[in-house]
């Protein structure tokens, strides 16, 4: 999608024009704000602070080791630089000899990003306190050389470019600049002049003259700090301005392709979810320009910049849990473990990408006002002081700038740490799910038409494949905090990821196209929810392959409930549905108790056994299968290296052990199924009586025509519709693979029915696909949750049969409300929510009796 940008600011011909375009600022202020030279040295010595972080010292710790090792990283870069045509490090060459835009010409480009990122770094150490190098002469002039070399060598006013525009573009100049301020006084003004040059020629203003392309959500933030620091270094009030104002289009919330949504979710690369990654980069790099802007007459005053300080808790926060950034929204970051280019011991995983949003949250509070600031420092507290597995001052990749940010919070007794929330979210703009209770935070990761399978690109992520196949991640509040940390995604076996349902097809490195183009020809992806419960589904079509189901997910107190039905394929192949597969660790041998009987912990070990009812692992979950199911459990050992899943990864090999547990569907089914109930955190005792209480849990359908749950003691009902239909009572299907429409629960065969409340035996009616979720309270009232997953409803009639006397609140969308023995709802055209819950609230009939309700979430 284009949208074209208008250059508030005209020519930016005379510096009162240029000011009076910042909104919000009068003429008289903008004459009175005309920027001198004083300005532009003010802004940079706040970038150069930015950059360097404050308040810390050096010999104190953690900062005393880590410039220490900066230092001596600076000293090894210095040592190990040798300036010769093509290269300015040997393991670095950035000539190309066929220079083009392949997979080689992407390598040589990168290592020309590389190298200035490689001066970077021994800039901060020439920088720095306290690394030894502070202010060192020898180091001054073999930056200088580095620079000239780069310069004279490929990045210039004379170069095409060539391999990835991102290098040259964002990569390059970024960290150029960053070195240019950093060595303020010791950099001849000739030179900068002619370094700034090559930066115009390959980020012309034009980089930012319309919002599409490469130019949209994080990118153009990206731009825009290169046009900011170039307009600081050359003191050109238009550059600064310019970069000001291109940041406007980011503001705004999208309908589609890249941007933040009105749900939360945040897209990258048109069809990607990418808050943990990309969207990292976007906080990281406003809340930076905020910074470096803030008080000067360049200050970022469009009102639409609400929408990123309300980001932080609608779009980042879900994401976060005990200092982790999830990985169903990071896409290819993911596959970025070890480098074959840096240390063994840095190490990157979902704990380090989160660190690092959260540091930038702490910066974007900084010009927030103090009820935000406040409460956001106290979240922050609390991710960090929750983060046992990967403690974040111990984080080798976190800046020492923003270590400085986080040590304050953690420092300051006045702070006082949140728990993490009770809530459930929605993310229908990117087909994301988040859960999360006392206890334990569960993620979903689906794909449909406006989603992708996967991404991969630049050679990363290349086994990525059923990622978006329905994968259910889930962590303990102090356990299991690093299942997806510890080298799990160059050992785990990528056709057996937890919660999908695939063919056992083999796929090539990077099937189906690089950037996020393979996506399924399937509608019916999303869900409903009031906040605390929700209800998910997805019509799965497999990559490159036949297979079709309908699956679902039931979010709840303390389980997930997971159906599967119309599971069918063509492949030749045998297709799985994967109940979970645990990362063990490198020695791992947690108990696996099945059906009360304690299972082998040697490995390898694999065994089939029908009639399974429960299993539990201890540490981690339990599983319940209702009506019971054939289940193969096996442990095995896998070893990998991150170089087999990104050609940048190390390829030292790596061996990790696997619980993995299963349910075959054959070679080629024809209407397969499953049930199962996911308890994160029970004991093997609560397990085992939860399989047993058959009344807890009703299956009230599981068909290729509907998927429904109730559980009478929550009040909870949810039902997945994939076509109009009626579900409950004795009107409706109740039980996949089951023609008499008979419970899934062995000895519970009236199953059909309810006890008071939720779905009873009435029935719940609609005339086509949507989800929908009823919740009864315990004050009499209940909630209504409706969604068009497909989009496409221009029109919706629902009837819950269970008397109801008054609505009490109610979305714009409902045309119609009639109350008394039943309850029907006509809403009108859903096509413009974008799949998100419309919310009804009822008052009930008292007569007809309570629901049997818990009186907490």
């Amino acid at each position: 999608m284009t949208r074209p940008w208008s250059r508030r600011s005209l020519l930016f011909t005379a510096v009162p024009v240029l000011v009076a375009a910042t909104p919000g600022l009068s003429a008289a202020a903008s004459v009175r704000r005309a920027p001198g030279p004083d300005a532009f040295a003010a802004l940079r010595a706040k970038w150069r602070g930015l950059l360097l972080g404050s308040g810390f010292g050096p010999t104190e710790q953690p900062f005393k080791d880590r410039l220490a090792a900066l230092g001596a990283e600076a000293a090894r870069l210095r040592a190990a630089m040798a300036p010769v045509p093509g290269s300015l490090w040997p393991d670095a060459v950035f000539a190309d000899p066929e220079p083009d835009t392949d997979p080689e010409s992407f390598a040589h480009s990168e290592n020309l990003q590389r190298s200035y990122v490689r001066l970077r770094t021994m800039a901060e150490a020439y920088a720095q306190p306290g690394t030894g190098l502070t202010g060192a002469p020898a180091l001054a002039e073999a930056l200088r050389t580095g620079l000239d070399h780069l310069y004279e060598q490929v990045y210039n006013e004379r170069t095409t470019r060539y391999g990835n525009w991102y290098n040259w573009q964002i990569g390059a100049p970024q960290a150029l600049l960053d070195v240019c301020v950093l060595l303020d006084g010791a950099l001849p003004a000739d030179r900068l002049t002619r370094y700034l040059a090559a930066v115009d020629a390959f980020v012309p203003d034009s980089a930012v003259g319309s919002y599409t392309g490469t130019s949209t959500g994080a990118n153009r933030v990206d731009l825009c700090r290169v046009l900011a620091l170039r307009g600081l270094l050359g003191g050109v009030a238009a550059k600064v301005a310019l970069a000001r104002d291109a940041l406007s289009p980011v503001f705004p919330y999208v309908t589609s392709g890249d941007g933040l949504y009105a749900d939360g979710s945040i897209v990258q690369h048109t069809w990607v979810p990418y808050t943990g990654s990309y969207g990292a980069v976007l906080i990281d790099g406003l809340s930076r320009l905020f910074a470096l802007l803030d008080g000067s007459p360049w200050a970022v005053a469009d009102p639409n910049r609400s929408v990123v300080l309300d980001a932080v808790e609608h779009a980042y926060a879900p994401f976060l849990f005990n200092g982790l950034m999830m990985d169903g929204v990071s896409g290819r970051a993911v596959s970025r473990g070890v480098s074959a280019s840096g240390p063994a011991s840095v190490r990157t995983s979902d704990h380090t990408r989160g660190h690092p949003v959260i540091a930038s949250i702490l910066l974007l509070g900084e010009g927030a006002d103090e009820a935000a600031r406040a409460r956001w420092q106290r979240l922050a507290k609390g991710w960090f002081q929750r983060d046992h597995y990967a403690p974040v001052l111990e984080n080798p990749t976190l800046s020492i700038a923003a270590l400085a940010r986080v040590k304050g919070v953690l420092d300051d007794d006045a702070v006082t740490a949140l728990p993490e929330p009770i809530a459930h979210r929605q993310f229908p703009g990117m087909d994301r799910v988040t859960h999360r209770r006392p206890g334990w935070a569960a993620s979903l990761s689906m794909a449909s038409r406006r989603i992708t399978y996967y991404e991969h690109g630049n050679g990363e992520n290349v086994r990525g494949w059923h990622t978006g196949a329905g994968m259910l991640y889930w962590w303990g509040d102090t356990f299991a905090n690093g299942q997806y940390s510890d080298a799990f995604w160059p050992t785990v076996d990528p056709l057996r990821l937890p919660g999908t349902t695939v063919s056992r097809k083999p796929l090539a490195d990077g099937e189906g196209g690089a950037w996020g183009v393979p996506r399924p020809d399937a509608a019916w992806v999303g869900g409903s929810d009031d906040g605390t419960y929700g209800c998910a589904g997805q019509h799965l079509k497999g990559l490159s392959s036949t297979l079709e189901a309908r699956k679902s997910w039931f979010f709840l107190k303390d389980a997930v409930v997971c159906l599967g039905a119309g599971i069918s394929a063509r492949d030749g192949r045998p297709v799985e549905t994967i109940v979970d597969n645990r990362n063990l660790g490198s020695s791992g041998r947690a108990a696996l108790t099945i059906d009360g009987r304690p299972r082998p912990t040697a490995y390898p070990w694999s065994a089939t056994l029908p009639g399974a009812r429960w299993a539990h692992l201890a540490g981690h979950a339990g599983y319940v299968f209702p009506g019971g199911t054939t289940l193969t459990a096996l442990r095995e050992r896998r070893t990998g290296a991150w170089r087999d899943i990104n050609q940048g990864g190390s390829p030292a090999p790596i061996e990790r052990r696997y619980l993995t547990l299963l349910t075959g569907h054959g070679t080629d089914p024809v209407a397969g199924s499953y049930a199962y109930v996911l308890m994160p955190g029970a004991s093997a005792a609560r397990t085992a009586a939860r399989a047993a209480d058959t009344r807890w849990l009703r299956v009230l359908a599981n068909t290729a025509a509907v998927q429904a749950v109730a559980v009478p003691s929550l009040g909870f009902a949810g039902a997945n519709f994939w076509e109009a239909g009626t579900v409950g009572g004795t009107a409706g299907p109740l039980a996949a693979g089951s023609p008499d429409g008979g419970s899934l629960n062995a000895g519970s065969p009236d199953a059909g029915s309810l006890n008071a409340g939720s779905l009873d035996a009435g029935s719940l009616s609609v005339d086509g696909p949507a989800s929908v979720m009823v919740r009864e309270r315990g004050d009499g009232t209940a909630v209504v949750c409706v969604s068009d997953p497909t989009r496409s409803r221009t029109g919706l009639r629902l009837t819950w049969r269970r008397p109801v006397t008054a609505v009490l609140a109610r979305p714009a969308t409902l045309l119609t409300a009639a109350t008394g023995s039943r309850l029907s709802l006509t809403f009108g055209d859903l096509t413009r929510t974008a799949g998100v819950t419309q919310r009804v609230v009822v008052r009930l009939a008292q007569a007809h009796g309570p629901a049997r309700v818990p009186a907490g979430p």
